[in-house]
């Protein structure tokens, strides 16, 4: 399988449960949803091409996993210490993130994190899997270690999930020019319901990718 891979990178994790924690992105291109063109802001199935804020598009192509397994393995601190730890994102990093490479990263002890909009099946393997739906898309991905809601969406209340098998329930409050009202509704959410956490974007107060 070649994997189209828009970049590699070496940050702390931004959001959820993980926030803080020294990570390696993996963010694949494309994705099912949408096209990440501007020009087809107002074609994607779902809410989310109106707001989505990541750079899916183009990239580079690996021809093996172990060709990209070795490629993420490069941006890891050689110090040592720590847990090796892999963000598989995208787009839709699930369209993609396949058997062969999920088992590369288990066998040498990495921890493996996919943010994936919940639409695909994860492969096999040891995945921690953070679940972000988007409204108008079919929810495939009913359990997993978090789910992560961008609020607000309608057609995507957090009512609608809050019965599903997950370890841990955050809402990030949408970025868009609303950004403050928006957080200020996902934190009086959370206080009301308290089964939901915060989730903030640290890398964007930080300033960091």
């Amino acid at each position: 399988m070649t994997y189209a891979v828009k970049e590699i990178f070496y940050t702390l994790q931004g959001e959820g449960a993980h926030a803080g924690s020294p990570a390696v992105f993996l963010r694949f291109s494309g994705c099912n949803l949408w096209t990440g063109l501007e020009r087809d802001r107002e074609k994607g199935p779902g809410g989310c091409s109106r707001w989505c804020d990541t750079d899916f598009v183009g990239g580079v192509k690996f021809r093996t996993a172990a060709d990209l397994f070795a490629a993420v393995v490069g941006h890891w601190p050689q110090s040592g210490g720590g847990q090796p730890f892999v963000v598989c994102t995208g787009g839709e990093p699930l369209l993609q993130l396949d058997a062969p490479l999920v088992s590369l990263f288990n066998d040498a002890g990495w921890t493996v994190a996919v943010e994936t909009n919940g639409t695909v099946d994860p492969p096999p393997g040891k995945l921690w899997l953070t679940v972000s739906p988007k409204s108008g898309s079919e929810l495939r991905v009913l359990k997993g270690n978090e789910l992560k809601l961008v609020f607000p969406q309608v057609g995507a209340e957090p009512s609608r999930f809050e019965k599903l098998d997950f370890d841990h329930f955050f809402l990030q409050p949408m970025d868009s020019a609303s950004k403050a009202d928006n957080t200020q509704l996902a934190l009086e959410y959370c206080l009301a319901h308290p089964q939901w956490r915060l989730s903030l974007q640290t890398h964007k107060i930080l300033d960091i990718r």
